[in-house]
């Protein structure tokens, strides 16, 4: 039996038994010399959620009769610790995460035999930005995706899912949630036509279990209300075209069955409105009274001010980062349209549970711009429930002496949650001016923090930016901004030059894969509280504007695997035209092994949609999820 106490070895248990043993029509178990009896075992490889999802296997039997007796693990027809299996084939998982083998047996010689390996993971789900409130883009729990199982042979495109518009969103995973009378796993996602969908997770072809038009009537919307069309926003580059609808990844509370989502649409024309939903996943229907009108004041002079007070600005407020849940908060984050003035750095957090704003604080309420963007990226969190987020260029005044001194563009920020927002602590590079005046955002990419460390300094966390440099800051002691006389960040624990980055890298097992732009995907490794700043490994391909927000998915601390997706032919104004997204995955111990990506097989067997920016790959139970234009790519193991 493999349970959960040998994941370790489950790299080599694939190769040995299932690619080796299993991987050809005929597995003769028992040894046993002569005769034409032979038994054929499908699928070779599958993965089940613990308790819930069951998997048919269908043995094929030639020469003989077809009756078959099932064992699993060795045990005929199984057992609770390992699961069971019915004389039909059909395996129930136990309620423990592990791998098992599946073996059928023929009844009329009972040296012919062919085995299966299925893969039960406990993974609770994915419902926020890059897998949790770090943001290090990591499932750990995927037992069935190891560098063994990833090729062209074994794994590629099974379905996909059309949708009504551009999908920025990164595709949430909720196991086992009753939908319609039958218990599933589902995805969902949201799009710039103002829609949220949920598909089931695992049907082919696909199957919509619901759509939510979330500016219809029902919805909080009134008759004749669309999304923005693109040239009402923005100086007129086209970077979301046609239209702005739903552009951040939503999050969901489990607990309560809750997805948060937040629309922006029109109408009448010239009438701009921004809403947060909150959507029951069983229905798509509203909940807590839902949604609510995003409004907002602070106290400021700022670009766009009115009598003091800098008001919130549906229409040139963008809001590009995906939303976070902390403690029984909602938080919003905005920047703009293409740097379309005036725009603020606004976040805004609402009580999950009734909608109720509790918490305001904006970043240049006495200047402009420090927008949020990140990439799309969403604002991190520390276990005591500190946010972290960075912002763009703008006002910069954080060092005055004298009051407003509350300005913070190209700056990390710390800000407390415990009661509203209250900024504790931050960083801002030394030559923020010139990266105000040369829109070199610090706030490109997202924000990660590391784990606890063993020595001093114990708490940390990794940023990057267009300029190309990654920031290694003390979370106790975030360094502030350390005077116009610098000559270099003297305030940071580390920091070194690498390419320019759009987007958030990924963090697993003292590896940092860094996804540049025009350059390679990157693992830095982490030791004695510092990176090398030399990569351990890199990919032989390249990746071209705006680089890949990877992600990893794992069997506990091995068999790791990292996805990253090519998203450089996102359409106008990409200089690399509109072409399909390409995902790529690699053997996270050295970037330089490819396991297998879209454009290989044959026939454009894997081809995946049309691209959007930011797209970021969600790998869970077997499969990986990939938002494009026009459809959300469904990846996993060939039956």
């Amino acid at each position: 039996m493999c349970n959960k106490s040998c994941i370790a070895i489950l790299p080599c248990l694939l190769a040995a038994e299932w690619l080796a043993g299993c991987g050809g029509s005929s597995y003769r178990g028992g040894g046993g010399g002569g005769g034409s009896v032979s038994v054929s075992l499908s699928p070779k490889l599958a993965a089940v959620v613990v308790s819930s999802q069951k998997q048919i296997f269908t043995a094929t039997v030639t020469g003989a009769s077809t009756a078959v007796t099932w064992a699993v693990d060795g045990t005929a027809g199984g057992s609770a610790a390992v699961g069971t299996i019915t004389p039909a084939g059909t395996y129930t998982p136990p309620a423990t995460a592990g791998v098992h083998t599946i073996l059928a047996t023929s009844a009329a010689d009972s040296t012919k035999s062919d085995s299966a390996i299925i893969a039960v993971t406990d993974l609770a789900g994915v419902f926020t930005y890059h897998n949790d409130l770090a943001r290090d883009g990591v499932n750990a729990q995927e037992l069935a995706l190891t560098p063994a199982a990833v090729s062209t042979a074994t794994f590629g495109k099974r379905f996909s899912c059309p949708v009504d518009g551009a999908a920025y969103t990164q595709p949430l995973w909720v196991p086992a949630r009753n939908v319609g009378g039958t218990v599933r796993n589902v995805i969902f996602v949201a799009t710039q036509h103002d829609s949220v969908y949920a598909f089931d997770a695992d049907a082919s072809p696909c199957l919509q279990l619901w759509k939510a038009d979330v500016i219809d009537t029902r919805h909080g919307g009134s008759v004749g209300e669309g999304p923005v069309p693109t040239g009402d926003v923005g100086n007129g580059f086209q970077d979301i075209q046609p239209e702005v609808g739903v552009t951040s990844t939503p999050v969901i509370d489990p607990a309560s069955g809750t997805l948060y989502v937040v629309s922006k649409s029109e109408g009448p024309p010239g009438t701009f409105h921004q809403r947060l939903h909150a959507l029951d996943l069983t229905s798509g229907n509203e909940k807590f009274s839902g949604p609510v009108t995003i409004t907002a004041t602070v106290p400021g002079t700022g670009d766009g001010s009115s009598g003091g007070n800098v008001t919130f600005n549906p229409q040139t407020e963008h809001q590009r980062s995906a939303l976070s849940l902390s403690n029984g908060v909602v938080f919003l984050a905005w920047a703009s349209h293409e740097d379309k003035d005036p725009y603020h750095g606004w976040i805004i957090g609402y009580n999950a549970s009734t909608l109720a704003r509790v918490a305001v604080f904006n970043a240049s309420a006495n200047g402009s711009r420090n927008g949020i963007w990140m990439a799309g990226g969403a604002p991190a969190f520390d276990s005591s429930g500190n946010m972290y987020a960075s912002t763009g260029n703008g006002t910069f005044d954080g060092d005055a002496a004298l009051p407003p001194n509350n300005d913070f563009g190209d700056t990390v920020l710390k800000i407390g949650t415990s009661a509203g927002l209250t900024l504790t602590d931050w960083f801002t590079p030394y030559n923020q001016d010139i990266l105000n005046r040369q829109d070199l955002d610090l706030g490109s990419s997202g924000v990660i923090v590391l784990p606890d460390q063993t020595s001093s300094p114990t708490h940390l966390l990794v940023t990057a930016g267009k300029q190309g440099q990654v920031y290694l800051l003390n979370r106790d002691a975030m360094g502030s901004y350390c005077g116009s006389t610098c000559t270099a960040d003297t305030n940071t624990v580390q920091n070194f030059p690498v390419s320019m980055i759009w987007g958030t890298p990924a963090f697993w097992q003292n590896h940092m894969f860094y996804g540049g732009t025009g350059d390679h995907l990157t693992a830095f490794d982490f030791s004695a509280g510092k990176f090398t700043t030399t990569p351990s490994s890199q990919s032989s391909a390249t990746f071209q504007f705006p680089g890949p927000t990877p992600s990893v998915s794992s069997q506990g601390a091995s068999g790791g695997v990292v996805w990253a997706a090519d998203v450089s032919q996102y359409g106008v104004p990409s200089l690399f035209g509109s072409g399909p997204a390409v995902l790529h995955a690699y053997d996270a111990t050295n970037l330089g092994t490819e396991l297998w990506n879209s454009s290989q097989a044959a026939g454009h067997r894997d081809q995946a949609g049309n691209a959007v920016k930011f797209s970021v790959p969600t790998i869970a139970n077997g499969k990986v999820y990939l938002s494009t234009r026009t459809e959300i790519e469904v990846y996993g193991l060939l039956p």
